[in-house]
């Protein structure tokens, strides 16, 4: 199976006793609440899914990854992972340890500080997603964020609760999930939208030549418009009971928050997917992208200055329904003209489910479309 990247798996989970000890001295450390996304953070660096990160950055690792998408030590690493506070949140200095708390005040992880520093949020927003429009909800977010980035190793305390708990796999059960099912190789398939049957088709292309699929859509905060999280859930568990090998797929969710940076995410889940175990990912056309801040195929081109990222991608420039061959067909087996394609269009699909109609059968699955329908409201609002 793949190593983790940085080639040990990390686990920031303090052992019952240390747990216990800090427990008893809270009173003593300063308290920080920190916000939902913040806390899938957490999650996702202190059971290995950020590996090799331990802890939120320092600056030293988030120059390096601003200016060479790598960390300090020359792994890769594609986006800046900071905790970002307000001076009025700062009251402690830089060698103090503090508690991570959630929104009821339950503390979440010991955080070891290392750097309290400042940034430049033109420049966060201009490296990592290519301009500082505010139409973009990367750069948006960015612009709202606090005035000073504190950086450190944390260990967790109480594991936050998972949206969804019977899809909530950490890489560690994922990898040992995977050798028991006998799959040597593991493909990824990312996704932020319900399936319509131009992703089943890639799905299963891609699953052709491994010997397993991990869909593991994004669970966290997504801009207006975009799919609600128990829709898109759902929409996969039915498509999976109806059309694919139980002993082929597994469905798992990874919880983060989308960033809309295009190729820079595509860098990014692909690092996700190598820690839970898959050699391989499905990069389709504009992965991870927004409105037309990003060329189609960006996020294809940006694996050639990755080599030896060591997860293979897998990539798919446009997929339709050819009415000439009678199937779904991609650019590289089809020999016939545009004339012949039905396109897969979000966009139609998505006009097409608001109107309160099912999509045609040549679209999507009747029973992925029954089971978004039954939602008032399937979109972020």
């Amino acid at each position: 199976m793949i190593q983790p990247h940085g080639g040990n798996l990390v686990n920031k989970e303090l052992p019952k006793i240390e747990k216990e000890r800090i427990l008893s001295e809270m009173h003593e450390l300063e308290k920080v609440q920190v916000d939902p996304e913040t806390l899938k953070v957490i999650k996702n660096i202190v059971f290995g899914v950020y590996s090799p990160l331990e802890g939120f950055m320092n600056r030293n690792d988030y120059i390096a990854v601003l200016e060479h998408m790598c960390l300090e030590n020359n792994v890769a690493w594609p986006i800046p992972i900071v905790l970002d506070l307000s001076k009025e949140e700062i009251k402690f200095s830089s060698d103090d340890s503090i508690i991570l708390t959630d929104s009821e005040n339950v503390p979440i992880a010991l955080m070891r500080l290392e750097e309290i520093y400042d940034y430049n949020k033109k420049e966060l927003a201009q490296k990592v997603y290519g301009t500082l429009d505010r139409d973009h909800p990367g750069v948006e977010s960015v612009f709202n964020m606090k005035e000073r980035l504190v950086g450190g190793e944390i260990f967790l305390i109480n594991e936050p609760a998972p949206q969804f708990p019977e899809l909530d796999l950490k890489p560690i059960e994922t990898r040992v999930l995977f050798k028991t099912r006998k799959w040597n190789r593991v493909v990824a398939f990312q996704t932020r939208n319900p399936p319509h049957l131009g992703h089943e088709y890639v799905q299963k292309a891609g699953l052709t030549y491994v010997d397993g699929l991990f869909i593991n859509p994004v669970i966290g905060k997504k801009k207006k418009g975009d799919f609600r999280d128990e829709v898109i859930i759902e929409a996969y568990k039915v498509l999976i009971d109806e059309y694919y090998p139980k002993d082929r797929v597994v469905l798992s969710t990874f919880e983060t928050e989308m960033r809309y940076a295009g190729p820079k995410e595509a860098i990014f889940h692909a690092i996700a997917r190598k820690n839970f175990g898959c050699d391989h990912i499905i990069i389709g056309r504009d992965h991870a992208g927004v409105g037309n801040f990003y060329g189609p195929y960006d996020a294809h081109d940006i694996f050639d200055r990755f080599p030896d990222l060591g997860i293979e991608p897998i990539f798919f420039r446009s997929f339709s329904k050819c009415n000439k061959c009678n199937s779904i067909v991609n650019d590289k087996i089809c020999p016939h003209p545009p004339e012949f394609h039905a396109y897969f269009s979000g966009t139609k699909i998505r006009d097409i489910l608001m109107s309160g109609k099912e999509p045609t059968p040549d679209l999507m699955r009747p029973e992925v479309a029954r089971v978004i329908l039954k939602y008032e409201n399937p979109f972020v609002s």
